[in-house]
């Protein structure tokens, strides 16, 4: 067998992360963007310079902060208690909210890019047309921005299989809750265990590949099919 049952069941639970997070991030990301695609509040700057920090940022500091912000002590790990919800970090759900911050960037801004490209043209077309703001980004905005909402599904979901850092300070290492397979690989290599590790790693480049291929055939697709 290639891979143990461990190793199989950290991939389980790693895509069950990256197919949440990326659905919550499409809910999230796409009216966000399309607000800082439109906006011209003074606030724009600082949301975007805000939506994009887990670029920059190392992700343990990310994971830090979310640790300290969602702990017994913390304001969210506060409201949570009095819920009746028990406290985030080293649970699954804590392990989603994680992957959404540190995801969002790359939800937020090809959906926002898309959106610019867009033009004010198809907007005024639709508003001749009486057509209603709601009706106008559901019928109109979300089908030209669709290249956008795709690019950021594929890069938001591979983002989240990727994550070290932030899973780690804030889920933690539990086996079947929060073990993912970036810890897994970790684990392995600490335990001297190179050919687990090879083979786990060597799933994850694969895996990278493909979808970095996909999303490039994607991409060049569009681009034949606007020249033709």
């Amino acid at each position: 067998m290639l891979l143990t049952r461990p190793d199989l069941q950290a991939i389980g639970l790693t895509l069950q992360v990256a197919a949440i997070t990326t659905c919550i991030l499409l809910l999230i990301g796409t009216p966000l963007a399309w607000w800082l695609a439109r906006t011209r509040c003074w606030l724009r700057a600082p949301v975007a310079a805000l939506v994009a920090v887990p670029l920059v940022l190392p992700p343990t500091v990310l994971g830090f902060y979310l640790l300290v912000m969602m702990g017994p002590n913390g304001p969210v790990g506060a409201w949570t208690q009095a819920l009746g919800l028990g406290v985030l970090p080293f649970t699954f759900s804590g392990l989603v909210i994680a992957s959404v911050f540190y995801s969002l960037p790359f939800m937020v801004q090809p959906v926002q890019l898309a959106m610019q490209a867009m033009g004010t043209r198809p907007l005024e077309v639709a508003a001749s047309l009486r057509a209603s703001p709601v009706n106008t980004f559901f019928t109109v905005v979300l089908p030209l921005c669709r290249p956008g909402l795709v690019t950021g599904c594929i890069m938001s979901f591979a983002h989240t299989v990727g994550e070290f850092g932030v899973v780690l300070m804030v889920g933690g290492n539990i086996p079947g809750v929060t073990r993912v397979v970036s810890v897994q690989i970790y684990d392995h290599v600490e335990a001297m265990e190179y050919a687990d590790a090879h083979r786990l790693a060597a799933v994850m480049l694969g895996f990278s590949f493909v979808v970095l291929l996909a999303l490039h055939r994607y991409n060049n697709g569009r681009g034949v099919g606007r020249r033709a």
